[in-house]
């Protein structure tokens, strides 16, 4: 009877998987169980991980600089705010302030990081780190995932955790030069002003893979839009509040254009597959 008693001991400590944190009830996962840490949001991200929301006040922040390696590729280093990388609790609980960071090497996830160094190798053109919980679910803010992202290529560049798509400069005019008038001169009517174009947005969808990664674009209010996605089945693209919808053929891009006439935080995202392909925000 005595082993008996000691062995439900072991048994009951150990609860499931051997961690104390990670006992949740049959039928349920770490991510279900653990949903109280922030507010566990139906979106994933291209690995079908979850996000989990928490306020901006207490939500951790990340930067990432990119140093190329005298041997080809580039040394990673990240600051981390309101963070710290726990690999030895990796797959119980989420609790925040830990958890680890993902590699995204041109929207695709390479490797994790359990520190502020990684490396990455010849050849890539942009960095995504995104960091995640213990449960692997996705720090989040806003619906938008934790995240920063690099371009590689030339001198290092410090990315700050929120994106803007690159604007679209202004043409400009070369000054005037003076010249000797003619007798026979005649002066030319001014060239008109070339017409702004806009902003454009190219994404494109492979499996749940989305490239570039999901990220914030800021917009003025009345500004023109146009997105061209190519995905690899057949979809729907949405844009929320402005009910805009796109149909998606497999491999065929399609464009959707649009003024942004509404103020406010909007999610693109495809019906079938449920991926957030990238969020608006207008000013």
């Amino acid at each position: 009877m005595g082993l008996v008693l000691v062995l439900a001991a072991v048994v009951s400590l150990a609860g499931c998987g051997g961690r104390p944190t990670t006992h949740h009830k049959p039928g349920t996962s770490h991510q279900e169980a653990t949903g109280s840490s922030g507010a566990l949001l139906p979106a994933r991200d291209e690995g079908g991980h979850r996000l989990r929301e928490l306020p901006a006040a207490d939500a951790p922040t990340v930067r990432a600089e990119a140093r190329p390696d005298t041997e080809g590729g580039w040394n990673v280093h990240l600051t981390v705010e309101r963070f710290r990388f726990t690999p030895d609790s990796t797959g119980g609980a989420a609790l925040p302030g830990r958890g680890h960071a993902r590699l995204l090497v041109d929207g695709r996830e390479t490797t994790r990081l359990y520190g502020p160094w990684g490396y990455v190798p010849a050849g890539a053109r942009t960095l995504t780190v995104r960091l995640h919980a213990d449960d692997h679910t996705v720090w989040a803010v806003a619906g938008a995932p934790v995240q920063t992202t690099v371009r590689l290529g030339g001198a290092p560049t410090v990315s700050a955790p929120i994106t803007k798509a690159p604007t679209t400069p202004a043409p400009t005019t070369p000054a005037p030069t003076a010249s000797a008038p003619t007798a026979s001169a005649t002066s030319a009517p001014p060239s008109p002003r070339p017409t702004e174009p806009g902003r454009t947005v190219t994404l494109t969808i492979t499996g749940r893979t989305v490239s570039p990664p999901p990220s914030r674009i800021e917009l003025k209010k009345g500004e023109l839009l146009t997105l061209r996605v190519t995905s690899d089945r057949a979809d729907t693209l949405h844009v929320h509040g402005y009910d805009r919808e796109l149909p998606l053929s497999p491999g065929t891009p399609a464009t959707l254009t649009l003024t942004v006439d509404h103020t406010g935080l909007f999610e693109v995202e495809t019906h079938e597959s449920g991926l957030v392909l990238t969020q608006l925000v207008v000013r």
